[in-house]
């Protein structure tokens, strides 16, 4: 059963039985009031004639015989200047008494119903009738049955208008997902990346915004996942077929290999290895299962070392290096051989594009943090090298992703340093963001929480 379909059912029950419920409560209301306002003149000549038949009951013995001896006729015309009837009636409907100028029939269906009571236990219905009352309880009866009809035949056109208006109201409230469902089919079958229109702002388009991020997440996740067998597929081939080239050739050659002609296959099976240990490392990372080791770490001091460290390469190629700590105490709990990897290949990418004559500026500030009362550690690695085109930005922590200006095999690096890096740095709760303009140069921030 559809959606739709349930909740006209739900709407419709409802709306019929609030109906229903109107109806009846309507007329016992306006049947009560009506029975009291009939009653009203004539109750003190009512209620005393009860008390004078409940004391002849029990002055009896507990029973109704020699009733004529209260001279009922008599009563009624010294009490009522009008024609007055009475009708008494056992318990089991036997009429004791009847008394009057009316006859049984009129009096007991237009005239005022009492009950007998003694000591809490009916004994007998007292029925009072004259020509007012005959009046107001015909007039009482023709109201309620006027009113009857009027709140049937009301009641039958609003819930039939309610039912209306909460079947189109069913269909619009699920028109949205109408909509979704064949869209979610298209998904199923392997259309990646289709998109639902978004016309509302409520829950609906929430879900239909959820809908479509789901799509494009699930088509960039699908261009990823080929993109990365082919690049993988790519990176493994030139080593693996360098090693078998030079395999072959000395095989054929037969003669004794020279320790130095294997230096060469040496380098391709450390590039090999390499190559996967860093997707091993991503791998990791992007699980959120990559182990971290932390440990109260000292950023500026680590950051020397690493220039230190590639600092005579630096002295070969003409650029300067310079290190500008603004932290105060810059004391961090990280994993500082992962720290030292992101970096390390920071500082060796500026190296690599940052022309001879060039300089790399390294810079550590503190900034306010998302949360409050949460600082961050801002780390800024800019050179003065060829910078990076516009549209290679946002890819430029893709896996493998190389630009034809900004990363190229020729120069080195198998493309996936940067994925590590952010890897990395998104495992310590920071992020990593670039800037760059072609020919001016590119810099790298790296944001670190700072310990509480």
């Amino acid at each position: 059963m559809s959606v739709s379909r349930k909740l006209f059912i739900a709407m419709a029950a409802f709306i019929v039985g609030m109906g229903l419920v109107f109806a009846f409560v309507t007329q016992i209301v306006l049947r009560d009031a009506l029975e009291v306002l009939v009653a009203a003149p004539r109750k003190e000549n009512i209620d005393e004639l009860s008390r004078l038949f409940a004391d002849h009951y029990e002055k009896s013995g507990g029973s109704w015989e020699d009733l004529h001896s209260l001279e009922i006729e008599k009563r009624l015309h010294a009490e009522s200047g009008q024609r007055a009837s009475i009708v008494l009636q056992a318990p089991n409907r036997q009429i004791l008494l009847a008394a009057g100028e009316a006859d049984q029939p009129t009096v007991l269906r237009f005239g005022i119903r009492n009950l007998v009571r003694l000591k809490g236990d009916t004994i007998g219905f007292l029925y009072y009738h004259d020509p007012a009352i005959d009046y107001m309880s015909r007039l009482r009866i023709g109201i309620l049955d006027s009113t009857k009809f009027l709140l049937i035949l009301g009641t039958l056109f609003l819930v039939a208008l309610s039912l209306l208006v909460a079947y189109g109201l069913a269909k619009w409230l699920t028109a949205p997902l109408r909509r979704l469902i064949p869209a979610i089919d298209r998904l199923g079958k392997g259309e990646l990346g289709i998109q639902v229109p978004v016309t509302t702002g409520d829950e609906y388009g929430k879900v239909a915004n959820a809908f479509n991020d789901m799509s494009n997440q699930l088509k960039k996740a699908e261009e990823i996942r080929k993109n990365l067998v082919a690049d993988v597929a790519h990176e493994l081939r030139t080593p693996l077929t360098i090693i078998r080239g030079k395999l072959d050739f000395l095989q054929q050659s037969g003669r004794p290999i020279p320790p130095e002609n294997l230096l060469s296959l040496q380098d391709e099976l450390i590039r090999l290895t390499r190559l996967v240990e860093d997707l091993h490392q991503l791998t990791l990372a992007e699980a959120k299962q990559l182990p971290l080791e932390r440990k109260p770490t000292h950023i500026p001091d680590l950051l020397r070392r690493i220039l230190d460290r590639i600092g005579p390469e630096a002295a070969n190629k003409g650029i300067h290096l310079s290190l500008e700590d603004f932290s105060g105490e810059g004391t961090l709990s990280v994993d500082p051989n992962r720290i030292t990897q992101v970096f390390l290949n920071l500082l060796v990418n500026a190296l690599r594009y940052t022309p001879s004559g060039g300089s790399i500026r390294v810079q550590i500030d503190r900034e306010e943090g998302p949360a409050p009362g949460q600082d961050m550690l801002r780390v800024s690695v800019a050179d003065t090298g060829t910078g990076i085109e516009p549209e290679h930005l946002p890819r430029l922590f893709d896996r493998f992703y190389r630009s034809d200006q900004a990363r190229t095999r020729s120069r080195g690096g198998s493309g996936l340093g940067l994925a590590i890096a952010k890897e990395f740095v998104t495992a310590h709760g920071g992020t990593i963001d670039v800037e760059s303009e072609p020919g001016r140069g590119t810099t790298f921030i790296v944001r670190l929480p700072c310990s509480k």
